[in-house]
């Protein structure tokens, strides 16, 4: 029941975000969504860190120095994998016009649909991966640091179901309409850990590949999508400001609740 609850709690905060397109009656300011931007990037920057790549290492200390290996080649595997996905799925990123990927007849609306499902994939394995390695009993991993996982992920959700819901809405679409797919943009997430739940429960030799693997497809995600975007124009340092806070905010939760 505790995994259930935690794979649920980051699509809590996803459709919390969302919940905003009824309270605010303009566009989301720039300055506000390069904020949020820089925070949701520092916020899976520690996470991957703190809560992924080191239990990795921890899991397999006995090999002495040769701990390192199963993070390194879980990492590399996990960013290759964001790639080659980014590369083979046409979708399209929110405030662009020029889609990415193979050439589509798919609508605007489902290419948008597709570039959030690459972007939560990675956030629902994570949460998964560290609530399956605390089943297992396995080192440096707990029910409580995966809820801090869980927690934190949610947190940084809110302002990515805002920046998903209010450009909807600043389209033309309804106030209910851009608060379901704003929150239907985090579905993919609990179905994601799920599946690596039940994939890992069979598979605990690869657990430490299975934390990184996680931790690298997280990172592409910060550096290929939320940097750029966050960087981009004026006012990037807000969105220094906002990587700081929630690196920092996401390292306490982990070391407190861990």
């Amino acid at each position: 029941m505790s995994i259930i609850i935690g794979l649920l709690i980051p699509l809590l905060g996803t459709m919390l975000g969302s919940a905003f397109v009824f309270f605010m009656k303009k566009d989301m300011s720039p300055r506000l969504q390069k904020s949020l931007l820089g925070f949701a990037s520092g916020v899976m920057v520690a996470a991957s860190v703190w809560s992924l790549l080191i239990p990795s290492m921890e899991m397999v200390e006995e090999s002495g120095r040769w701990s390192v290996v199963p993070a390194a080649i879980g990492f590399l595997l996990g960013m290759g994998f964001l790639l080659m996905i980014d590369e083979l799925t046409p979708h399209l990123h929110i405030g662009t016009d020029k889609p990415e990927g193979p050439r589509s007849k798919l609508s605007r609306t489902a290419m948008l649909a597709l570039a959030v499902t690459i972007h939560n994939l990675p956030e629902g394995m994570a949460v998964g991966v560290v609530f399956a390695g605390a089943e297992n009993g396995a080192a440096g991993l707990s029910l409580a640091s995966a809820l801090a996982v869980s927690i934190g992920i949610a947190i940084q959700n809110v302002p990515e179901g805002a920046i998903i819901s209010m450009p909807m809405r600043a389209a033309g679409n309804s106030k209910w309409k851009s608060f379901v797919i704003g929150s239907l943009s985090g579905a993919v997430e609990p179905l994601g850990g799920l599946a690596v739940v039940l994939l890992a429960s069979l598979m605990t030799p690869v657990l430490p590949y299975m934390l990184a693997f996680a931790a690298g497809a997280m990172f592409y995600v910060v550096v290929e999508e939320l940097i750029p975007e966050a960087n981009e124009g004026e006012h990037s340092n807000l969105s220094t400001i906002g990587f700081a806070i929630g690196f920092v905010l996401m390292m306490m939760l982990d070391v407190v609740l861990g």
